[in-house]
Formats: C-alpha cells, structure tokens, sequence
C-alpha cells in the first residue's frame, strides 16, 4: 500500500482528471468518474504487474511508438485543458463533462501516457519478481486498495471544500495544468526523437 501510494500521489494526469472532476461535479457524479479511473488505473496496474513491462524493455521500437505516440496524445490533452480552462469555473454546469466521455476520458488519462505504463510496467514487473506465489495475491490487493483510498480520498475532499474556493481557482488550475501537461507530453516526445537519432 504505502510503495503504492507513493507512486500514485505524484501529481500526475489522473490525479488532474480526478481533481478538475471533483472541482467541476457534484459530489455523487465525482465519486462514480473516481470509479472509472480507478477501473482503468488497476487495469494497467494489473497488466503490469503481470509483465508487460518484460515486453517493452525487450523491445526497443514498441518503446519508441508509446512514447511517441502517446506523447503526441498528451500535448493534444493539455491543450484541451488550456481551452477549456475558462468554462470550468466552480459551479459552471456548462464545464460538465457528459458520463460517456469521463469514463473515455479516465481510460486515456490512465493508457495514454506513455511514461505511466513504461514505470508502472517496469517498477511493477520487477517488483513481481521478487515475490513467492504466496506474496503476489496480498501484495496485489495492497496496491489496489491504496489506488482506492487515493482517487476516492482526493474526490471527498475536494468535493466538499471546493465551494469555500473562489470562483476562479479552477481556471488557474486549468491553466498551469494545461500548460504542464503540454510541456511534459513535448518532453515524451523528444526522448521519442532521441532514440530515433
């Protein structure tokens, strides 16, 4: 659990999905989009864990492709944030995102950032590893029940905090967010270009 929360508690895209749901949602829909992203995060938590990092290590061009590729679907996100940093002020039912396209949305913020599955798939797979038949199951259900406390952890209490915010604290939010998350996909790929050259 704690090897766990430690890597989930990094501000990353799921934890800005998360947050910018929490802010933008009443509390019941905030929760049940916090499923979703917990659905799709144990899903690769999962496929990790079960050694897919093995085949990304072993082969270098299907490394480049997720990097590549799933960079090129992070800077495409951040700009979506950017744009849409005005409508999500607290409050604004404009700014809510229908059902359908949060639970796409928390399988891409979880399978389209490459960096996530490439450290998840390998800290994952090498922690495995080290474990006896008897271990895997307990160590599993460590992990997923820390992802659980996490997500919906973030969701109450943002959800119930977020009207003691000003109105513009989300679009800021937004803003810097947006803005990391295009900086961190151009980042994802150059190293894809690097391993081109």
């Amino acid at each position: 659990m704690l090897i766990s929360i430690a890597l989930v508690s990094s501000i990353g895209m799921q934890n800005l999905f998360v947050f910018n749901s929490a802010m933008s949602n009443r509390l019941p829909r905030a929760l049940l989009i916090a499923v979703f992203v917990w659905i799709a995060d144990t899903t690769l938590t999962v496929v990790a864990f079960l050694g897919m990092g093995a085949i990304i290590t072993h082969y270098q061009w299907l490394k480049l492709v997720i990097l590549l590729v799933g960079g090129l679907v992070v800077v495409w996100m951040g700009w979506g944030i950017l744009r849409s940093a005005n409508a999500t002020t607290i409050g604004n039912d404009d700014a809510v995102m229908p059902l359908k396209e949060a639970f796409t949305g928390a399988w891409v913020v979880a399978f389209a950032n490459p960096q996530a599955i490439i450290d998840t798939s390998v800290s994952f797979g090498a922690m495995r590893s080290t474990l006896t038949n008897s271990e895997v199951l307990p160590f599993l259900l460590g992990i997923l029940s820390s992802t659980v406390l996490w997500f919906f952890g973030i969701t109450l209490v943002i959800g119930t905090l977020k009207n003691r915010l000003p109105r513009r604290f989300l679009l800021w939010v937004n803003i810097i967010s947006g803005a990391i998350v295009m900086i961190y996909g151009a980042t994802l790929v150059g190293k894809a270009v690097m391993m081109i050259i």
